[in-house]
């Protein structure tokens, strides 16, 4: 398969469709679940869908080193590239590797400030990023500020900021409350939940639609691809 039938036929285009043509530049998204529903390989296919787009990615983890990071995205990736026979692997790996930058902080030093600094190396080395990631946020101790500044960082740079959060429950009904006290900072939070042979994604919250559609998508935890469902 052609890149471009690559892009067009992504379960991601669903994901857009469903939350109403998707998270969009200048916006917060999260990623929700319980401990090990596969937030990460979530996040890890948005970044490789924008990348496989052309785009720069910067992605952030507060949970795990470079090299674990880097090694989901190749996971991800080489699946990626034999269940769709995809044409030109190698060349298109490495431009995804050029166009993706992967910073690490321990959690209690990260901050918005920190952030600022790596998007502005970022953009002083001709990558300014359309997509930020930012893998294992405290939502628990996470300070409204920091938010707020998250959020005018997105519009700055009309790009998209996608976090992960962990819940305590398998199956989310409601917005937590750590996360709920910043919801007006926050256009979209998706909830996997776990089933039979793959994780479902179901929008918790869509912009400001009052009524959330069935996004059909859904993790393949053999796989780790995002899939039709």
């Amino acid at each position: 398969m052609y890149r471009k039938f690559l892009n067009a036929r992504s379960p991601l285009r669903l994901l857009e469709k469903g939350l109403h043509g998707g998270l969009g530049p200048g916006n917060i998204g999260i990623f929700l679940s319980g401990h090990g529903v596969g937030k990460g390989s979530v996040l890890v296919g948005v970044a490789l869908d924008e990348l496989l787009r052309s785009g720069n990615v910067l992605h952030v983890s507060l949970t795990h080193n470079v090299a674990h990071v880097r090694a989901h995205y190749d996971t991800v990736f080489d699946d990626l590239a034999a269940t769709t026979h995809l044409k030109d692997g190698g060349n298109i790996r490495a431009e995804i590797d050029r166009r993706r930058s992967i910073r690490v902080y321990p959690a209690p030093s990260f901050s918005p400030e920190k952030l600022r600094e790596a998007v502005k190396l970022e953009i002083e080395a001709g990558q300014k990023p359309s997509l930020v990631i930012i893998e294992g946020e405290d939502f628990d101790s996470a300070q409204r500020e920091d938010f707020e500044d998250f959020k005018a960082l997105a519009e700055e740079l009309a790009a998209e900021i996608w976090l992960s959060a962990q819940c305590k429950d398998e199956q989310t009904v409601v917005i937590p409350e750590s996360i709920a006290r910043l919801e007006d900072l926050v256009s979209v939070i998706v909830a996997l939940e776990p089933g039979d042979d793959a994780v479902a994604l179901r929008a918790l919250k869509d912009h400001d639609n009052p009524d959330v559609a069935d996004l059909h998508v859904a993790l393949d935890p053999r796989t780790l691809l995002l899939k039709r469902y």
